[in-house]
């Protein structure tokens, strides 16, 4: 009689990108396949630049690769942790935290197994364990990368000073209602890919004094320098103009944010 063998236990996260392959092959999509397999490169500084911005950019690779980006003079009194968009490459977000080096902010965006945040929810805690202490730290998101966010911030409260959802919205089943810091969801009026309606109906699952702001004529795409997205609306103002408006916004949110003392540190955490 033969012996039955154990099989090896197969980790959560590639059970996910396995069950994402085959799906795809499933419905015939072996292009798609390849697209997503195969990410394209990471570039840093081709796409990045911001008017009057000064900042220092590298791309670090351990413990898990990430972009960082800090003020020209290295000091940050605040850490923003942003979430890209799914299957949407890093640097496309880069423009962004160059925009806001020249605030004391010190940016850094994970770079994801092939390139989805839901592949990599908690990477938040590493990076806030590492450049955290004594500083403000907020959490952003774009589209699935803010829903993730939103689902890391709902579950460690105690890490975060604030919480900016970029055309993004918390999961059906993720509450932050009782959030005890304040957050700031970025809607594009004409945006194809997460509506007006689903923006606004998670505002329910969000602190009650969550402020919105309308980014008129702007779509999805517009957060990153990542082209047209298939089934995004027709912007009706430039890139540029939107991209001063959501500069606007999150510097206006940061500023309001109040300041941490420089002997400040993050409290223990568990379960990343």
């Amino acid at each position: 009689m033969s012996r039955l063998r154990s099989r090896p236990a197969v980790p959560p996260r590639l059970r996910l990108a396995l069950a994402l392959v085959l799906a795809l092959l499933a419905g015939g999509a072996v292009g798609r396949v390849s697209t997503v397999l195969l990410r394209p490169p990471l570039v840093l500084g081709q796409d990045a630049a911001y008017p009057g911005s000064a900042a220092v950019v590298r791309l670090e690779r351990e413990p898990h690769p990430f972009i960082d980006i800090q003020p020209q003079d290295g000091r940050a009194n605040t850490l923003l942790v942003l979430y890209p968009g799914g299957l949407v490459r890093p640097q496309a977000y880069e423009w962004l935290g160059r925009a806001l080096a020249a605030d004391g902010v010190q940016t850094v965006i994970p770079v994801f197994p092939l390139d989805l945040a839901v592949l990599g929810v908690n990477r938040a805690g590493e990076l806030i364990d590492r450049f955290g202490p004594g500083k403000r730290v907020v959490l952003a998101g774009h589209s699935l990368g803010g829903a993730m966010a939103a689902s890391y911030a709902a579950r460690h409260p105690a890490d975060l000073s604030g919480l900016i959802l970029m055309a993004a919205y918390p999961a059906g089943n993720v509450s932050l209602r009782a959030a005890p810091y304040p957050v700031l969801s970025l809607l594009a009026e004409r945006d194809g890919v997460a509506s007006a309606a689903d923006v606004r109906g998670g505002l329910s699952r969000l602190p009650p004094n969550t402020a919105l702001t309308v980014l008129p004529g702007a779509v999805h795409a517009f957060f990153g320098r990542y082209g047209p997205q298939k089934g995004d609306g027709q912007p009706t103002v430039t890139r540029e103009e939107t991209e001063r408006r959501i500069v606007a916004a999150v510097r206006a949110f940061l500023h309001a944010l109040p300041e941490r003392g420089a002997a400040s540190t993050q409290p223990a955490r568990q379960g990343r």
